[in-house]
Protein backbone atom coordinates (compact mmCIF):
# COMPACT_ATOMS: atom_id res chain seq x y z
CA UNK A 1 0.00 0.00 0.00
CA UNK A 2 1.63 3.10 -1.26
CA UNK A 3 1.03 6.14 1.45
CA UNK A 4 2.45 9.76 2.44
CA UNK A 5 2.79 10.91 5.97
CA UNK A 6 3.56 14.28 6.72
CA UNK A 7 5.06 15.67 10.46
CA UNK A 8 6.69 18.51 11.36
CA UNK A 9 4.22 20.95 11.77
CA UNK A 10 3.53 22.55 14.74
CA UNK A 11 2.88 26.43 16.42
CA UNK A 12 6.38 28.97 15.60
CA UNK A 13 6.44 32.73 16.29
CA UNK A 14 6.78 35.10 13.46
CA UNK A 15 9.99 34.86 11.82
CA UNK A 16 10.65 31.51 12.79
CA UNK A 17 11.41 28.20 11.04
CA UNK A 18 10.00 24.64 10.68
CA UNK A 19 10.95 21.46 8.50
CA UNK A 20 8.07 19.47 7.48
CA UNK A 21 8.76 15.83 6.51
CA UNK A 22 7.09 13.97 3.56
CA UNK A 23 7.64 10.33 4.08
CA UNK A 24 6.65 7.52 1.50
CA UNK A 25 6.10 4.48 1.99
CA UNK A 26 5.11 1.13 0.01
CA UNK A 27 7.04 2.82 -2.96
CA UNK A 28 9.87 5.25 -3.61
CA UNK A 29 9.75 8.86 -3.37
CA UNK A 30 12.39 9.52 -6.09
CA UNK A 31 10.22 7.71 -9.26
CA UNK A 32 7.52 10.25 -8.54
CA UNK A 33 7.40 14.05 -8.22
CA UNK A 34 6.64 15.22 -4.86
CA UNK A 35 4.38 18.44 -4.40
CA UNK A 36 3.86 20.48 -1.04
CA UNK A 37 0.87 22.03 -0.82
CA UNK A 38 -1.11 23.86 1.76
CA UNK A 39 -4.61 25.02 2.19
CA UNK A 40 -5.36 27.76 4.95
CA UNK A 41 -9.37 27.73 6.12
CA UNK A 42 -11.32 29.00 3.99
CA UNK A 43 -8.85 29.49 0.76
CA UNK A 44 -7.84 27.57 -2.19
CA UNK A 45 -5.00 24.55 -2.26
CA UNK A 46 -1.76 26.83 -3.18
CA UNK A 47 1.38 24.96 -4.25
CA UNK A 48 4.11 25.50 -2.86
CA UNK A 49 6.92 23.14 -4.45
CA UNK A 50 7.77 20.44 -6.20
CA UNK A 51 10.84 17.99 -6.76
CA UNK A 52 10.88 15.67 -9.25
CA UNK A 53 11.99 12.22 -9.49
CA UNK A 54 15.07 11.29 -11.32
CA UNK A 55 16.71 14.39 -11.39
CA UNK A 56 15.71 15.77 -8.34
CA UNK A 57 14.68 19.33 -10.07
CA UNK A 58 12.72 21.94 -7.92
CA UNK A 59 10.23 24.18 -8.56
CA UNK A 60 8.73 27.16 -6.41
CA UNK A 61 5.81 29.80 -6.94
CA UNK A 62 7.58 33.73 -6.67
CA UNK A 63 5.21 33.64 -3.16
CA UNK A 64 7.63 31.39 -1.53
CA UNK A 65 10.97 31.80 -3.51
CA UNK A 66 13.66 32.71 -0.94
CA UNK A 67 11.44 31.57 1.91
CA UNK A 68 10.79 27.62 1.00
CA UNK A 69 13.70 24.90 0.13
CA UNK A 70 12.56 21.25 -0.92
CA UNK A 71 14.74 18.66 -0.79
CA UNK A 72 14.79 15.16 -0.85
CA UNK A 73 16.47 12.14 0.98
CA UNK A 74 16.36 8.92 -1.11
CA UNK A 75 18.20 7.20 2.14
CA UNK A 76 15.24 8.24 4.10
CA UNK A 77 12.79 7.76 1.35
CA UNK A 78 11.31 11.23 2.70
CA UNK A 79 11.12 14.96 1.19
CA UNK A 80 11.44 17.85 2.90
CA UNK A 81 10.07 21.43 3.12
CA UNK A 82 12.51 23.87 5.04
CA UNK A 83 10.42 26.91 5.64
CA UNK A 84 12.26 30.16 7.07
CA UNK A 85 10.90 33.63 7.94
CA UNK A 86 7.42 32.66 8.61
CA UNK A 87 4.39 34.96 8.57
CA UNK A 88 0.87 34.78 10.19
CA UNK A 89 -0.55 34.33 6.32
CA UNK A 90 1.83 31.08 5.84
CA UNK A 91 -0.63 29.30 8.88
CA UNK A 92 -2.50 26.27 7.38
CA UNK A 93 -2.57 22.49 6.80
CA UNK A 94 0.82 21.09 5.03
CA UNK A 95 0.06 18.23 2.67
CA UNK A 96 2.79 16.54 0.13
CA UNK A 97 1.29 14.92 -3.01
CA UNK A 98 2.81 12.36 -5.79
CA UNK A 99 2.54 12.69 -9.18
CA UNK A 100 4.12 12.05 -12.79
CA UNK A 101 6.21 15.15 -13.21
CA UNK A 102 5.81 18.49 -11.38
CA UNK A 103 4.47 20.40 -14.23
CA UNK A 104 1.63 17.49 -14.68
CA UNK A 105 -1.58 18.92 -12.02
CA UNK A 106 -2.82 14.93 -12.06
CA UNK A 107 -1.65 14.01 -8.68
CA UNK A 108 -1.63 10.10 -7.81
CA UNK A 109 -2.15 10.01 -4.25
CA UNK A 110 -1.64 12.25 -1.16
CA UNK A 111 -1.40 12.68 2.54
CA UNK A 112 -3.69 13.76 5.86
CA UNK A 113 -1.25 16.93 6.20
CA UNK A 114 -0.04 18.59 9.15
CA UNK A 115 -0.86 21.84 10.93
CA UNK A 116 1.48 24.76 10.52
CA UNK A 117 0.61 27.86 12.88
CA UNK A 118 2.27 31.04 12.79
CA UNK A 119 1.28 33.07 15.65
CA UNK A 120 3.11 35.02 18.99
Amino acid sequence: QVQLVESGGGLVQPGGSLKLSCAGSGFSVDQYAIHWFRQAPGKEHEGLSCINGGDGSTHYPDSVKGRFTISRNDAENTVHLQMNSLKPEDTAVYYCAAGSECFDAELDFRGPGTQVTVSS
